[in-house]
């Protein structure tokens, strides 16, 4: 069985009757990448949120079921903790909180009630080798550690940024809601490149993304095209080429028709 299982999810906006997903289903493995293209307004990042739990969203029809488990039975933080990361599209500035003290406390979060019952915190010179090295292999300097959080970063830092937690949560699941958007070419290698080195037989990953750019660097192994709330195409690597070169207009007329 697959470790994520989607059948067909409803949501709305929460006290609200607009609907936003009308009925996706989807299935992944760790080890295997996804994509979620679209045009503005399909419902993607709805989806992205809906997985992780955000309280805007209302699940009105469907499930959600990770290794076994329905994550509609539980609260954001517990989604993480099952092992679910989500990389923002917008990441938010923590005026006043260092990078090394927000990825810490992320990291005693996710082990206090985790599943390996690693209930106590992270040692500080096992924390610091850690931290290093996940910022070597996304090239970030040092002395970023010492910044509040996405304070004054420009786009880049703030996903490569993105992409450091994630490395130092080890997520079974990731979700990386646009992550190449605002990214010049040297910024998407680097983050492409640190997505690619973090991949492995106990991670899948979720890219949802308007564009094939990052798709030259990251390999998926499907792609799913999201139209107005529902997945209209299904295909490999090459469904993104042929979108590139046609566009989601025809799709859409396909999704109302």
């Amino acid at each position: 069985m697959p470790d994520l299982v989607i059948r067909n999810l409803h949501a709305n906006i929460a006290d609200s009757d607009t609907e936003i997903l009308k009925g996706i289903d989807l299935e992944l493995s760790k080890g295997e990448i996804h994509a979620i293209m679209g045009p503005n307004g399909s419902g993607k990042s709805t989806l992205s949120h809906v997985l992780m739990g955000h309280p805007g969203y209302e699940v009105t029809e469907g499930e959600i079921i990770f290794e076994g488990e329905n994550l509609l039975d539980m609260a954001a933080d517990e989604r993480s903790r099952a092992g679910l990361f989500l990389s923002f599209q917008y990441p938010f500035a923590v005026p006043g909180v260092t990078v090394a003290n927000f990825i810490r406390m992320a990291v005693n979060a996710h082990r206090k009630g985790g599943p390996d019952g690693a209930d106590d915190p992270i040692r500080i010179p096992e924390f610091r080798k850690q931290l290093q090295e996940a910022m070597e292999l996304l090239e970030i300097d040092k002395s970023m550690s010492s910044r509040s959080l996405n304070d004054g970063f420009s786009g880049g830092e703030k996903k490569r940024f993105e992409i450091l937690q994630m490395a130092m949560l080890k997520p079974k699941l990731a979700i990386l809601d646009e992550t190449d958007s605002g990214l010049d070419i040297d910024a998407l290698r680097i983050v492409s490149g640190g997505i690619n080195a973090l991949m492995g037989p106990d991670m899948g990953t979720l890219i949802i993304t308007h564009y094939q750019r990052i798709l030259d660097y990251v390999q998926p192994d499907r792609i799913h095209v999201l139209v107005d709330g529902r997945i209209v195409r299904s295909g490999g690597p090459e469904l993104a080429k042929e979108l590139e070169t046609t566009g989601y207009a025809e799709l859409a007329k396909e999704a109302v028709s």
